[in-house]
């Protein structure tokens, strides 16, 4: 959980900033996954904070929704295309791509359970970049 709030720190995610009145606050939850290994042992302990915004509804809390990603169709053509010219072709794993996107909107998230700055107990995050959920 450490690790995932020092890459939110690193990658200036978000501020911590007094609560104003009558601002939508959207609670966190820590998602937890076991990533195991080919013969079922533990490898690692993974720990992801998102957001719940599965609580907004359209046209109150947020005008739209998408996801950034390439439709499938585009990427048989990208392969196909550079099959056919014998051209080699990487691929890679950005961890925290993510959280690299910048918000035009202004929103608001309590302090992670757990970890809420005991010198200002009543502040919330104000987005600086997307979060997950």
């Amino acid at each position: 959980m450490l690790e995932e709030l020092n890459e939110f720190e690193r990658l200036k995610v978000w501020e911590l900033v007094p609560r104003l009145d009558k601002v939508i606050v959207i609670t966190l939850k820590w998602i937890y996954k076991v990533k195991l290994d080919e013969l079922g042992g533990i490898l690692k302990n993974k720990a992801r904070l998102v957001a719940r915004g599965y609580c907004q509804e359209e046209g109150i809390n947020f005008e739209e929704s998408f996801a950034p990603v390439a439709r499938l169709e585009a990427i048989r053509i990208f392969l196909t295309s550079a099959a056919h010219k014998n051209m080699v072709v990487y691929q890679m794993d950005v961890k925290t791509v993510f959280l690299n996107g910048n918000l035009r909107e202004e929103v608001y998230v309590s302090q992670p359970d757990g970890f809420v700055d005991p010198n200002n107990p009543n502040h919330v995050y104000k987005l600086k970049k997307a979060l997950y959920g």
